[in-house]
């Protein structure tokens, strides 16, 4: 079922679009990166402030730094479908792809449980030091999905 969903969007409209007009696999492209840019330098920014302060003043820095992820998150996830779109049968089957989506996942279910248990402690400046653990693997997750991401073109 999962390769012939990828045949589907490959032959979709979206994929033919996408092979055949240079601007807009340039512009998809262009926007993928600027949105991972966006998306791991707000967590980072974030994370690296929990870790290096124990939290302390982490709410100031998430006022610009989460909505900068989140809108980074934004531009990635439609011109993420375009560019898989355009080659989705070897695109979606590469390891370094499964590699990605897992790590997205990863990086997704620690934001979640990271807001559902300090979301409060956060909005109140008092983060407890166990946060420390959460911000590290947020930066590991995202790192990852970025390479793994660049390991697309290698594998």
């Amino acid at each position: 079922m999962y390769f012939e969903m990828l045949a589907a969007l490959e032959a979709s409209w979206l994929g033919h679009v996408g092979r055949h007009s240079a601007w807009l696999y340039t512009v998809a492209n262009l926007l993928h990166v600027l949105g991972a840019a966006f998306v791991v330098g707000g967590i980072a920014v974030f994370d690296l402030k929990v870790l290096a302060e124990r939290g302390k003043n982490a709410r100031q820095v998430g006022r610009y730094a989460i909505p900068l992820a989140a809108s980074g998150l934004a531009l990635q996830v439609p011109s993420g479908i375009l560019l898989l779109a355009v080659e989705a049968r070897a695109l979606g089957t590469n390891p370094a792809f499964y590699a990605k989506l897992a790590f997205i996942a990863a990086g997704l279910v620690n934001v979640i449980l990271f807001h559902f248990r300090f979301g409060t402690a956060l909005r109140a400046d008092a983060l407890p030091p166990d946060v420390r653990l959460y911000a590290f693997a947020s930066l590991i997750a995202w790192i990852a999905t970025l390479l793994a991401g660049r390991m697309i073109a290698y594998l």
